[in-house]
């Protein structure tokens, strides 16, 4: 591992580390089946062949060492998508950054994205990734939301979901959010984000997950800053409507919300956030985000 992992989060080591002993532990496996195969007369019944452990590391090519050339890759669950806006970008291009050598992939041509035509116009896809090792690569080559300018916004969404309202997968959710004060979250938000993010694509939001259940209800999560504020969300693919409404999907959102709250911004259950500027870590589905006046839902609270 060169000096660069160094200066990385003690997280962001972790998977770094668990990269190179899995992709040690691989090749081991790999060069026994190997000498079997080719019928090595030179070990005795029961003996294990010797490994140089120390070449096989130094022919491991992480993202943290090799950005473009690493040959260790561990999937996730779904590939992501990050994209980004700011007022400085709106009918501009994002400048070239060391991301651009990362494979992107086109615009999804989905009923969604044409109704969001006029939205998408502004906002710029940065990066897709599917693996571990890419998504660490994109974020030690990203300004952390504590730097970006006023009316700036991250949006990481699963692959072929756009982040607006008229995507298929978006239209009939909602999404659970968090608004901070500026000045006393500054030294925070960055966390908060990265942890949201880690949740987002290591599945463990939605509590439901499973190989009889595998569609997560997470479409993607947001961060975005303002004035006097921050916001976090977690977008889902579908809310509780009320009139009859699916009282275990009740449930499977409600733990979203819990999760997000106590696993992964640190707060207690019982802790109270709402205040100036602040509010709770609260929900509504998109429908109900666009009634105004007497028609608006209140949200609903964790």
């Amino acid at each position: 591992m060169t000096s660069t992992a160094s200066s990385l989060p003690v997280s962001a080591l972790q998977a770094s580390q668990a990269a190179v002993n899995a992709a040690l532990a691989e090749n081991e496996i790999k060069e026994k089946e190997n000498g079997k195969a080719n019928g090595d007369e030179s070990l005795e019944p029961g003996e294990i062949q010797e490994v140089d452990m120390q070449a096989q590391a130094d022919a491991i090519r992480t993202v943290f060492s090799d950005p473009t050339n690493f040959n260790v890759k561990h999937p996730l669950y779904s590939p992501w998508t990050l994209w980004f806006d700011s007022p400085a970008t709106k009918g501009r291009n994002l400048p070239q950054t060391p991301m651009s050598s990362f494979p992107q992939t086109p615009l999804p041509q989905t009923p969604g994205a044409a109704a969001a035509q006029g939205w998408m116009e502004d906002i710029k896809r940065v990066i897709s990734f599917d693996s571990v090792e890419e998504f660490w690569g994109m974020y030690n080559n990203i300004v952390p939301p504590s730097q970006l300018p006023q009316k700036a916004n991250y949006y990481l969404f699963k692959e072929g979901i756009i982040p607006a309202w008229e995507d298929e997968a978006n239209k009939n959710g909602g999404k659970w959010s968090i608004q901070l004060p500026k000045d006393k979250n500054r030294s925070n938000v960055d966390k908060m984000w990265l942890y949201t993010m880690l949740a987002a694509i290591g599945e463990t939001f939605d509590p439901q997950l499973s190989e009889s259940s595998p569609q997560s209800l997470i479409t993607g999560v947001i961060v975005s800053t303002r004035p006097q504020f921050y916001r976090l969300s977690i977008w889902t693919r579908a809310a509780p409507t009320g009139a009859g409404e699916d009282e275990k999907l009740r449930e499977r959102i409600e733990a979203i919300g819990r999760h997000f709250k106590i696993s992964v911004l640190g707060y207690s259950e019982s802790q109270k956030l709402a205040g100036p500027l602040a509010t709770e870590v609260e929900f509504l589905s998109h429908k109900d985000s666009e009634k105004k006046g007497k028609a608006a839902k209140k949200p609903w609270v964790v």
